[in-house]
């Protein structure tokens, strides 16, 4: 059945249409050689959103200078040793391949065109080494990059100047949905009557949306909208946003413990608290006042229950829950303020000054070096047979199988596995073929004027360029139409006959092949492989938390821990939905929320230390054993589980038993998490138990007794 496009698809594809045919009649006027790379251009180029457009284009036009400059300094160096030039453009690919997947923004797209540029501009280029020279290289080079840089610049000017689509009031709609969905699932977690933790999936969810959302927010610079003058706003609230999943899932597991334990629910006042915090979330951002935020807060204090040394097990976890509603109140009263300050930022009214004061999280987002490096093996493994076999093979149109290759290879490596894709992308390479025949040999050469080329081109171009703004359908529509178009580019007007053609079209051909070849070899990764990769290197950065001596951001952690949470969600689903994982247990057993609130706890507990060090306490050995526990997977010995166990209880039994500060409270409190979210299953805390403990080990060493309240090691 054929879908008819909506009127904004037919809007985009005009407007995509226009910028090509604009590049077209440019690079005609200037007398550009192959004056169909700028319309190719132009439609690689072009997005739904303006500001999508324009960064793109920033980045696509510094990707192709780096690749020019590429092309300069290695082909006319390597161009006479046929092995070497194999290896060396092979690896150029890779490297830049690699690059690009380090860094999951947009940014990547400049890495990505600076190494296929290489392919696009040198291959066809040294298809008659007869007429190869240093100095036509140079100027091969130049030509690309202007036909490039053109069809660049139509895009942009099109996409912004013609009914211009602001991507702008797309992420305030994604920021307005999750700062809605936040606020309901708070209201769900804190008004529960009853033991339920079934709003993780939701949280997740959260996690999902709210990298989607930084990964969007790349765009927001370069958008044709007043938005654009708030996004360092935008994106501190986003991480405000990361900082709610941890918290939420905090507090609904707490919870969960008080509605399960023999009581059954919380004191009444306790419940009256979670109520009315529930109520003032709910209301949102134009309806409180900051007088709201600062009463909750001291309720919260007023409420906390004072620790001592015959505080039990419930005491400290209610001491937990507090501060993780101290810190709910603290998030979503910074949300608030953020979204208003956005709201006066669109009228213009907010200055300049203030709106860059709001400091914003630099942390990396996770990335998986073992499967860009397979990505970038598979792709270089590509190239170099390719670039092998056109040169033995002797075949003047053989170029397009490196070029393809690596173009191919490029852009499906973000996938998990690429080679299914890559397949359909083969058979829809084969079908685009009879299209780009017509249009080279008989339709082209009939065209006697640029208005005849225009008309002849319209009903291709204009049908599919619809579908092209739709990622569901664009996976299919992008190698049929690019594959013409690029067809088009390796000829001159009316230099090709049915023989060059089918040569060409079986040499992309073979390039697509191989890329699907190589990557199945090369770049094969199982859900489980990459699911046991993510969650390590996430348990990797909270060993690396126990190892530290200054706290880091809080923030920061938490940022790049709900990106991992994100990557990792949809992947668990699959691996559990599909019964297709050979490590069910591992599955079973993953739960990165709770490593989250791990991780933030060593975090506060590193921020106490100096001041606890100063009364003679100290976090450090709780903090190297919870480092050691990771770092080895999870995986320690009922002994040396045990062990980090009675160390927590120990730790929390010391501070209870000295004179109560501010600080030892926030410890405890921390303590408290770290205790619940490892061991959930244990015997809740009880201070005689944890002081027998003690006991026993000073009867074991009477020559050195410990001082009360010091650690014997640090």
């Amino acid at each position: 059945m054929i879908n008819i496009p909506t009127r904004d698809e037919f809007i985009f594809s005009l407007k995509c249409f226009a910028a090509a045919m604009l590049a077209l009649y440019l690079a005609f006027r200037i007398g550009l050689p192959r004056p169909f790379w700028a319309p190719l251009t132009a439609y690689v180029v072009s997005q739904p959103m303006a500001g999508a457009v324009r960064s793109k284009a920033v980045y696509r036009v510094t990707g192709t200078v780096i690749g020019a400059l590429a092309i300069v300094i290695l082909i006319p160096t390597f161009v006479n040793y046929t092995g070497l030039f194999a290896l060396v453009i092979g690896g150029w690919f890779g490297f830049c391949l690699f690059m690009s997947l380090m860094d999951r923004t947009p940014r990547a797209y400049a890495f990505l065109l600076g190494g296929y540029t290489v392919g696009f501009v040198a291959m066809p280029a040294m298809a008659d080494m007869t007429a190869f020279s240093i100095s036509s290289i140079f100027d091969v080079a130049v030509a690309r990059s202007e036909e490039i840089i053109l069809g660049v610049l139509c895009s942009t000017v099109v996409h912004s100047l013609v009914l211009p689509k602001g991507i702008g009031d797309i992420i305030l709609q994604r920021l307005d949905q999750v700062l809605d969905d936040g606020q309901q699932w708070v209201k769900n977690i804190l008004t529960a009557r009853q033991a339920e933790t079934g709003s993780q999936l939701d949280l997740n969810k959260l996690a999902l949306a709210i990298t989607e959302l930084r990964i969007m927010s790349t765009h927001l610079p370069y958008d044709t909208t007043n938005v654009r003058w708030t996004t360092n706003i935008v994106r501190s609230m986003q991480d405000r946003f990361s900082v709610l999943v941890p918290i939420l899932s905090a507090v609904e597991d707490r919870l969960h413990v008080f509605h399960t334990s023999n009581s059954g629910k919380l004191p009444e006042e306790w419940q009256k608290l979670l109520d009315d915090i529930a109520e003032w979330i709910t209301r949102g951002a134009e309806n409180t006042d900051p007088g709201d935020a600062i009463r909750l807060r001291r309720r919260i204090d007023r409420f906390t229950p004072s620790i001592n040394g015959e505080s039990h097990w419930e005491d400290m976890l209610l001491a937990n829950l507090s501060s993780e509603l101290y810190r709910l109140v603290d998030a979503c009263e910074d949300c608030f303020d953020l979204r208003r300050k956005v709201n006066i930022g669109l009228k213009g009214e907010m200055p300049p000054s203030e709106m860059r004061e709001t400091k914003v999280s630099t942390m990396t987002l996770y990335v998986d070096r073992r499967l860009a490096l397979s990505s970038a093996f598979a792709t270089a493994m590509s190239m170099i047979v390719s670039c092998l076999f056109w040169a033995a093979s002797g075949w003047p149109t053989g170029f397009a199988a490196p070029m393809m290759a690596g173009m191919y290879c490029m852009f499906f490596s973000t996938f998990d596995n690429p080679v299914p894709i890559l397949k359909s992308q083969f058979f829809y390479t084969l079908m685009s073929s009879p299209v780009s025949g017509i249009y080279l040999l008989w339709l082209l050469p009939s065209a006697h004027s640029f208005e005849m080329l225009v008309l002849l081109l319209a009903p291709f171009l204009i049908w599919f360029g619809t579908y092209l703004a739709k990622p569901a359908t664009a996976v299919k529509v992008i190698p049929f139409m690019f594959t013409v178009l690029a067809t088009l580019t390796m000829f001159d007007m009316g230099s090709a006959n049915m023989t060059s053609y089918i040569n060409s079209q079986i040499s992309q051909a073979i390039g697509v092949g191989s890329a699907a070849l190589f990557m199945a070899i090369f770049r094969t990764a199982s859900v489980d492989s990459l699911i046991q990769r993510l969650v390590h290197s996430i348990w990797n950065d909270i060993t690396k938390l126990g190892e530290a001596v200054k706290a880091p951001s809080a923030i920061a952690v938490t940022v790049k821990m709900v990106d991992g949470i994100s990557l990792l969600a949809p992947r668990l689903a699959l691996a559990t939905k599909t019964g297709g994982t050979k490590n069910p247990g591992f599955v079973a057993a993953t739960n990165i929320l709770s490593d989250l609130r791990v991780g933030l706890n060593m975090t506060r507990l590193l921020r106490t230390e100096t001041k606890l060090e100063r009364h003679h306490m100290s976090v450090r050995p709780v903090l190297e054993r919870l480092a050691d526990y990771y770092r080895q997977g999870k995986k320690s010995q009922d002994a040396a589980t045990e062990e980090l166990l009675h160390e927590i209880d120990q730790t929390l039994y010391r501070m209870a038993n000295t004179e109560s500060r501010l600080q030892q409270n926030q410890a405890i409190a921390a303590l408290a998490g770290i205790r619940r979210d490892l061991f959930p299953d244990a015997l809740p805390y009880s201070p005689s138990t944890a002081g027998d403990r003690k006991k026993d080990q000073a009867k074991k060493m009477p020559e050195i007794p410990p001082e009360p309240d010091k650690p014997a090691t640090r």
